[in-house]
C-alpha cells in the first residue's frame, strides 16, 4: 500500500507519534530520556518547529508540534531519529532499526482540539497505569504546563496562553482540565485521526484542509480526484 503524503502545512499543529519497532522499548535509562529531549530541543529549533506538549513513554513518543515551514516536522523527526538511533546503537552495542517505520501524524484544529491533545498526550502515563496523576511522570511536558517548571523544549500554544492573563492563572486553568473525567469519544477521535494520519477537528476545519491538500482528510472519504478539463463530475 502506498504511503499517504504528509500534511505539510505551516502554522497548523500536528499530533505526532513514533513507536519502537514491534513495540519494543526505545528508552532504557534516565540518560536516554535526557538525550532525546536535548536533541528534540535542538532539532526543533533548527527546523523552525514549536513543541507544545510531549510525553516519552518506554516504547513510544507523543509530540504536539507546530511547524513554521512546510517540511519542518519531517525534517525535525528525521534529524532527531537519526541522532537518537545512532546514540542508542553505540551506547548499547546494538544494530538494526529502533523505530517502527515512519512516524504518524494528524493535523489538529487549533480552535477546538489543541488543549484536548495537550491533555491526551500528558495523560498517557496515567492511562498506561504507570502513575496515578500526570504530574508524577518525569518525562512529559506536564510539570511545565501545569506546575510552572522550567522546560527548554516547549513553547506555549496560543490556546494555552489564552487560559489566563499570567502564568499562575494559566496553570490553574490548565490543571482544571485534568479534573474532568476522560471522554471516551474524544479518545477514539484522537486515536482514529492519528492512526489513520487524518485530521482532528470540526467539520468546518476539515473542509478547510480539504481545499488545501489533495489527500484524504476524513475516515473513509478520500478527496475527489481531479477530472480532465471539459469533463463533469455529474453522471
Amino acid at each position: 500500500m502506498a504511503r499517504k503524503p504528509r500534511f505539510n502545512l505551516p502554522g497548523i499543529p500536528q499530533h505526532v507519534i513514533q513507536r519502537g519497532n514491534n513495540r519494543a522499548p526505545c528508552f532504557f535509562t534516565d540518560t536516554d530520556y535526557r538525550f532525546y529531549l536535548d536533541h528534540l530541543r535542538r532539532a526543533s529549533e533548527k527546523t523552525d518547529c514549536m513543541i507544545h506538549a510531549y510525553v516519552l513513554m518506554t516504547n513510544h513518543v507523543h509530540l504536539l508540534v507546530t511547524p513554521a515551514r512546510a517540511l519542518g516536522v519531517s525534517d525535525m523527526m528525521q534529524s532527531l531519529g537519526r541522532r537518537y538511533v545512532r546514540y542508542i546503537n553505540q551506547t548499547y552495542e546494538r544494530t538494526g532499526t529502533l523505530w517502527e517505520g515512519r512516524y504518524r501524524a494528524s493535523l489538529v484544529d487549533s480552535e477546538r482540539y489543541v488543549l484536548v491533545c495537550y491533555r491526551y498526550i500528558e495523560l498517557n502515563p496515567v492511562r498506561a497505569g504507570m502513575t496515578q496523576s500526570a504530574g508524577e511522570y518525569h518525562w512529559s511536558s506536564h510539570r511545565a504546563t501545569a506546575l510552572g517548571a522550567l522546560d527548554g523544549v516547549i513553547t506555549a500554544h496560543d490556546a494555552y496562553l489564552c487560559l489566563g492573563e499570567n502564568d499562575e492563572a494559566r496553570q490553574r486553568a490548565y490543571q482544571a482540565l485534568f479534573d474532568h473525567q476522560r471522554n471516551n469519544r474524544e479518545l477514539d477521535e484522537i486515536r482514529s485521526a492519528l492512526n489513520q494520519e487524518l485530521v482532528l477537528g470540526s467539520e468546518r476545519f476539515k473542509d478547510e484542509i480539504d481545499l488545501m491538500v489533495s489527500r484524504q482528510v476524513r475516515p473513509g472519504i478520500p478527496g475527489r480526484p481531479k477530472l480532465p478539463d471539459g469533463l463533469s463530475g455529474e453522471y
